[in-house]
């Protein structure tokens, strides 16, 4: 074993786990057909199922008991001002009242709040956001409560369609080349892009 000093580390108590997620701009289905963003930073994919945490308080949850289908938007860091203008709204006219301590107030376009622009999906009733690079019509399959958070779900989504600009793609259209493609990633509350490439993967196809 080389012998080498280590960091000494500790028992802490953050307030906020967000240790370096891509941020995601959620769609879905207001009820009178217009579509509400809602800015989230826990996701992940497993295959084609996409896993998202979400208030229970906010838009997003409401929505989509009524209507499984949403986009999930997913933007480079040169839209975080964007993404960050989109924080202190939210799409709920009754404004739950933890938000409302919180100074949350109510915006129903958040398009025009957020300065994107909404483009017809293909399958789903939301609309897409053209700024964002990737966009993925997806549909709710799945939702459950957690006894310890009760305040916030996890949703299980499947993707349909998985939208992408030509500029991030390479070789047969089908790859997403890491080069051209950086996510924003919030990292304990504030915004970041991906640094210079470290290496890959040897399961990778570019």
């Amino acid at each position: 074993m080389i012998n080498k000093q280590l960091p000494k580390s500790r028992i802490i108590h953050p307030k906020i786990l967000y240790y370096g997620t891509p941020v995601i701009l959620m769609n879905t289905l207001n009820e009178d057909g217009s579509t509400n963003i809602s800015p989230l930073s826990s996701s992940w994919a497993l295959g084609d199922s996409l896993i998202i945490g979400i208030s229970i308080e906010g838009k997003a949850f409401e929505n989509l008991q009524k209507c499984s289908e949403c986009v999930i938007n997913i933007p480079h860091p040169e839209l975080w001002k964007n993404v960050e203008a989109l924080a202190p709204y939210t799409g709920k006219k009754d404004i739950p009242a933890e938000k409302k301590e919180l100074g949350f107030t109510f915006e129903k376009d958040k398009f025009q709040a957020g300065q994107f622009t909404s483009i017809p999906s293909v399958s789903v009733q939301p609309s897409r956001i053209a700024e964002c690079p990737i966009q993925i019509e997806a549909e709710m399959k799945h939702f459950r409560i957690p006894e310890e958070t009760p305040f916030f779900a996890i949703v299980e989504t499947r993707a349909i369609h998985v939208h992408a600009h030509e500029n991030i793609m390479k070789g047969d259209g089908n790859h997403i080349d890491p080069k051209s493609w950086s996510p924003l990633i919030y990292n304990f509350r504030h915004y970041f892009g991906l640094s210079e490439e470290k290496g890959k993967s040897y399961r990778s196809e570019t």
